[in-house]
C-alpha cells in the first residue's frame, strides 16, 4: 500500500513520505492507476482543492488577527491599510465604519471586485487606493462617495469607468496607470475640481474633441498608442503640464496651437515617431518657451 495510507515502520533508508501542505497527512504514493492510489486520491485533495484551502486558512487567519487589529486602530484615526496581504475580497468588516473612515488602502491584494452596496456607504471617504488588484469594473456605487479627492487604480484590469463617474464631484487626483483604458474617459470633463489625471500606461489611441473642457492642471498620456491629438486640448483652460512621451505621434499629428495659443508650460515628447530637434522648429515654439522659462523661474 502506498505510504500515508497504512501506518507502519519504515525501514532502513526508506524515505518519509511527503507531508500534504495543508492536512499535514503523508500524501499519497504508489504507481500509477494503482489501487491504493486511487483510494488515496478518493480521500485526499486535488491541487486546486488544496490551495483554495490554504486560502480559505490564510483568510480566517487574517479574520483572527491583523484584519481585527486594524480595523479597531481604523475606529480611532478614519485611515484603514492592509497592503500585500492577498486578499480576494473587500473586506465586509469594514461596514461598520462606513460613517467614519476618511481613508482606504487596499493596494497590492488580489481583490477582483468591489461590493457595489458596500462601497457606495463610506461618504465621508476622502481617499481610495486599490493599485494592484485584479479590478475588471467599477460599480456605479462607487461614484456616491461625494467627498472622494483622490482615487488611485494603478495596475488593473479596467477597461471603462462607470458613466455616473462625472458624479464624483470633490475629486482632484487620478491615476488610473497601467490599466486597458481604450479611449479617454469623457467624463473626466464633468469633474470641475480635477487637478492631476494620470492614464499612462493604457491602450488609448486618440484624443478627441471633448478633452476641451477637461479642468485638469496635469495630464499623463505617457505609453499609450496615441497618433491623434485634437487641436480642442489647445483649449483647456487650467492645463499646464502635458505627457505624451512614447506614443506614436508624428509630428505633423501634434497640433502647433499646443506650443502658440495654450496654457500648456511643460511638454513632454520625448520617444515618438519624430525628433526633437524638429519640434524646436515649429512655428510657436518661442512663446512655449516663453512660458516654460517663466515657470521654472517661479519655481526656482
Amino acid at each position: 500500500m502506498a505510504a500515508g495510507v497504512v501506518k507502519r515502520r519504515r525501514g532502513r533508508g526508506e524515505r518519509a513520505a511527503p507531508l500534504d501542505d495543508v492536512t499535514g497527512r503523508a500524501r499519497p504514493g504508489g504507481s500509477p492507476g494503482s489501487a491504493s492510489q486511487a483510494s488515496a486520491g478518493s480521500r485526499g485533495s486535488p491541487v486546486c482543492s488544496r490551495a483554495r484551502r490554504r486560502d480559505l486558512s490564510r483568510s480566517a487567519r487574517m479574520g483572527n488577527s491583523a484584519l481585527r487589529a486594524h480595523v479597531e486602530t481604523a475606529q480611532k484615526t478614519g485611515v484603514f491599510q492592509l497592503k500585500d496581504r492577498g486578499l480576494t475580497e473587500f473586506p465586509s468588516e469594514l461596514q461598520k465604519l462606513s460613517s467614519n473612515l476618511r481613508t482606504i488602502d487596499l493596494s497590492n491584494n488580489k481583490i477582483d471586485s468591489l461590493p457595489p452596496v458596500l462601497i457606495g456607504k463610506f461618504t465621508l471617504l476622502k481617499s481610495l487606493s486599490l493599485n494592484n488588484n485584479k479590478l475588471t469594473v467599477l460599480p456605479d456605487e462607487l461614484c456616491n462617495l461625494k467627498k472622494l479627492e483622490t482615487l488611485s487604480l494603478n495596475n488593473n484590469h479596467l477597461r471603462e469607468l462607470p458613466s455616473t463617474f462625472g458624479q464624483l464631484s470633490a475629486l482632484k487626483t487620478l491615476s488610473i496607470s497601467g490599466n486597458q483604458l481604450g479611449a479617454l474617459p469623457p467624463q473626466l470633463c464633468s469633474l470641475r475640481h480635477l487637478d492631476v489625471v494620470d492614464l499612462s500606461k493604457n491602450q488609448i489611441r486618440s484624443i478627441p474633441d471633448t478633452v476641451g473642457e477637461l479642468q485638469a492642471i496635469e495630464l499623463n498620456l505617457n505609453q499609450n498608442q496615441i497618433s491623434q491629438i485634437s487641436i480642442k486640448i489647445s483649449c483647456c483652460p487650467r492645463l499646464k503640464v502635458l505627457r505624451l512621451e512614447e506614443n506614436c505621434l508624428e509630428l505633423s499629428m501634434l497640433p502647433q496651437s499646443i506650443l502658440s495659443d495654450s496654457q500648456i508650460c511643460l511638454l513632454a515628447v520625448e520617444g515618438n515617431l519624430f525628433e526633437i530637434k524638429k519640434l524646436r522648429e515649429l512655428e510657436g515654439y518661442d512663446k512655449y518657451m516663453e512660458r516654460f522659462t517663466a515657470t521654472k523661474k517661479k519655481f526656482a
